[in-house]
């Protein structure tokens, strides 16, 4: 069988604050929507904005540090996957479909004043070091290479 990729990577705002909840067996959900914008020449020449609302959901740790730190208009970076479900409407009969973003990575970009707190990384492990890791230093039989040794 063929090897299938379901990923989605997205940097956006909420656009409003999330909604936190804790199951019955105890594991904290975080809903949320999030707006993309998109800006296109239309036919005549003319720019135009689209933005495109996602709904999202977060599970266990990723959702506590999304109900702590952000809050409508923080921006954010996510990794998810595509998950789509379906419901009968006890109304109509008819068939519902809703697709949400499953959450599996997130960094929030909002600084202090632009959405809750500093930026931070979070993801299910809980890592919030967004530092760059220092530079190992160079060996003591460094060779250095030059652009005279690079054969092209």
């Amino acid at each position: 069988m063929a090897k299938s990729v379901n990923k989605v990577i997205l940097i956006g705002n909420l656009g409003k604050d999330p909604e936190v909840k804790v199951t019955a067996s105890g594991t904290p959900v975080a809903k949320f929507s999030l707006a993309t914008n998109e800006r296109y020449k239309d036919k005549s020449g003319q720019w135009q904005d689209r933005t495109e609302w996602h709904n999202l959901v977060a599970w266990q740790r990723t959702a506590e540090i999304i109900g702590e730190y952000v809050k409508k208009g923080s921006k954010i970076y996510v990794e998810g996957s595509l998950r789509t479900s379906s419901w009968d409407d006890k109304n109509t009969g008819e068939k519902k479909y809703r697709t949400e973003i499953v959450v599996n990575d997130l960094v929030l970009l909002s600084g202090r004043g632009e959405g809750e707190g500093a930026s931070r990384a979070a993801s299910a492990g809980g890592n919030f070091d967004q530092r760059a890791p220092e530079p190992e230093p160079a060996p003591a039989h460094s060779t250095g290479i030059t652009d005279e040794d690079i054969p092209f």
